[in-house]
Parts: C-alpha cells; sequence; structure tokens
C-alpha cells in the first residue's frame, strides 16, 4: 500500500528547555521529500499533551493512512498506550518506534502491557541494536532505524594534537550527570591547568543546573566553564568544535544524537558505557568508554587523548566515518521503505 499521508505521534516541541530531537527531524526530512505529514503534539503540559494527541487521531482519522507513535518509559508510556488504543479503535494502522534507555528496566516491570502494545503494531522499530536486542521478548521482529544527521552541516576537522578543550552537550538533568563533568574538569587540571569546559544545553528543572553551577563555583573553577545553554541545531557543530574532546557522562542513554553529532565533527569521545552506547561506540576505535559515576577514568581517558597523538588521530578519523553512515541521504530510504512501500 502506497502510504502518502502519516501520523507522527510524540513530543514534537523545541523550546529553551527542550532540544530538537530525531523525530522532528524525521518529520522535517518527509515534509522536504514531498510527504504529507501531520505531528503531535506540542503542547508542554502533560494532561494537555494527551487530549491533543487523541484529538488529532480522531479529527485527522480520514486524512492520514498511517500512525507512528514514540514509545518511552515512565509517565511518557501512557500517551503511546493511550494513542495506540484509539487507533486500534479506528483500525487505522500504526507503528511504534522505541526510544530511551529506561526502556528495558520499565518494560520488565510491565511485561504484558509492553507486549500486548507492541504486538498490536504493525511494525516496531528501534534507532539502536541495543533497545532492538533488550525488547525481543516483547516483540521478535524489531527493525532498527538509527538516527540520523544532515551530515553536510558538520564540519569536520582531524584531531591529530588535541587541545584541553572539553564539550559536553546534553539536557542538565539529574540521568545525564552533569556534575560528573566539573569533576572532570577538576581532576584534569591537576596535569592540564589551562583545561577548560564548554556546557551546552537546556535547564530541564530538576534543579542539576543549578547544581552544576553551585559545584563548579566551589570548586573555583567558574573561569574554566562556559554554560552558553541551550543553542539552536544550527549553531551546534559552531559550539561543539570550539573543543576537541566531547565527554558524556550520563546514567542512562540509547543512541543520543548529541553524540553523533560529535563523531560528525571529529571530536574525540570519551563516554560512559551504559545502555546503547556500547552499541555505537566501539573502545579503543572511535571513542573511549568507561563506567559510569567514575570521574578519575573519565579524566584518566581523557589524559590519553592529549598524551597519545596517534589514538586521537584514530578516533576522530573512525568517528566522522561511522557518523558519514548516519547521514539522511542513508537513513531516510529505510523510513520510505516502511511507511510508504511495505
Amino acid at each position: 500500500m502506497n502510504q502518502q499521508s502519516i501520523l507522527l505521534i510524540g513530543n514534537h516541541f523545541s523550546d529553551r528547555s527542550h532540544n530538537q530531537n530525531a523525530w522532528q527531524s524525521l518529520a522535517q526530512q518527509l515534509r522536504s521529500s514531498g510527504y504529507s505529514v501531520h505531528t503531535c503534539s506540542d503542547k508542554r503540559n502533560k494532561v494537555l499533551r494527551l487530549a491533543d494527541m487523541l484529538s488529532t487521531i480522531w479529527l485527522l482519522r480520514n486524512t492520514y493512512q498511517l500512525a507512528q507513535i514514540d514509545v518511552f518509559s515512565g509517565y511518557a508510556y501512557l500517551w503511546a498506550y493511550s494513542s495506540a488504543k484509539l487507533l486500534n479503535r479506528l483500525k487505522k494502522p500504526y507503528l511504534l518506534t522505541l526510544h530511551g534507555g529506561n526502556l528495558p528496566s520499565f518494560a520488565r516491570k510491565h511485561p504484558t502491557q509492553v507486549k500486548s502494545l507492541l504486538t498490536h503494531a504493525i511494525a516496531v522499530t528501534s534507532p539502536s541494536s541495543y533497545l532492538q536486542e533488550a525488547m525481543q521478548p516483547y516483540r521478535q521482529n524489531i527493525q532498527v532505524i538509527p538516527n540520523a544527521l544532515e551530515i553536510s552541516r558538520y564540519s569536520y576537522f582531524q584531531r591529530t594534537k588535541p587541545e584541553p578543550k572539553l564539550i559536553w552537550l546534553r539536557a542538565f538533568h539529574e540521568i545525564y550527570h552533569p556534575e560528573m563533568a566539573i569533576e572532570v574538569l577538576a581532576d584534569l587540571r591537576k596535569d592540564f591547568p589551562t583545561a577548560d569546559l564548554i556546557m551546552i544545553g537546556p535547564d530541564k528543572g530538576d534543579g542539576s543546573f543549578e547544581h552544576t553551577k553551585s559545584f563548579t563555583q566551589s570548586l573555583g573553577l567558574n573561569r574554566a566553564v562556559e554554560f552558553p545553554g541551550k543553542v539552536a541545531k544550527p549553531d551546534v557543530p559552531f559550539w561543539l568544535n570550539k573543543g576537541d574532546i566531547f565527554i558524556n557522562t550520563t546514567r542512562v542513554d540509547n543512541t543520543p544524537v548529541s553524540v553523533l553529532e560529535a563523531m560528525a565533527c571529529g571530536l574525540c569521545i570519551v563516554s560512559t558505557d551504559v545502555g546503547g552506547i556500547p552499541y555505537l561506540l566501539q573502545d579503543g576505535l572511535d571513542a573511549l568508554l568507561v563506567p559510569p559515576d567514575e570521574p578519575i577514568a573519565m579524566a584518566n581517558a581523557v589524559r590519553c587523548i592529549l598524551t597519545e597523538p596517534e589514538l586521537a588521530e584514530r578516533m576522530s578519523l573512525n568517528a566522522r566515518k561511522k557518523a558519514e553512515q548516519l547521514d539522511w541521504s542513508i537513513v531516510l530510504p529505510q523510513w520510505e521503505n516502511l511507511f510508504f512501500i511495505s
């Protein structure tokens, strides 16, 4: 069946506290390719968001031929579950896309509900082999379609002699452990006193941003750390290329777009080895991986990059090569095959 109109259901808002996400980029790419795309929801309030999703599914029921639903854990799971229930009543086909490093843990606590949701979808996708593997008990034929980039927008500079200039790009929230970045910098400055850090990202409002800034001040690192806040998507490459080493301190992760962007720019990446990260990055080849909540281990990995130019050069080149395989010119046809051909 040739599907020409699709409804994308998920978080389709981008403001001072949210970065543009992968599914918003998908909507843009499909529209640019001439497809009719409807999205919901852009409501910040959780109750209003659910109401908007359900009302859009109902009001546009004669407009779209296929729906796609983003599936997260926690409260957001309710949006996916409720949307799927209504689509079932309307006899409208839908597919699901799995997101978030916490989803496998959530599924183990609610196996019946999750298996029911995944079973009734015409297809289920995941941006990583990690979720594909972890969610197999609830659906066998999960298809991996990776998150994508417009690679031409990311200027690449091979890091042959990296400087101790660190970049952190996530939202300020406790699951991303932003305070660890400050600890890494503090330890690194014992050997590299000019080391500095740029921490880019919106404040998610859980107190992490305020705590990170006060922690920075308590260590006397105010002049060594810059907090530019959230930056517009087109400006991300500019900010990334202000540094040479990208540190990802997260406690929970899947396939973060921020890491893909750092790879595309050729930064040397040091990341915790949680969730889907080891499925995306290969230790010693295109990144260095360390355990979560271990700032000294991450600082030591950064030291390796700064003192071993051949390692830095290899990681920078391999990261860019991998990112090039995630360009929209390669990934979008996979979505088109799923949405409009199969």
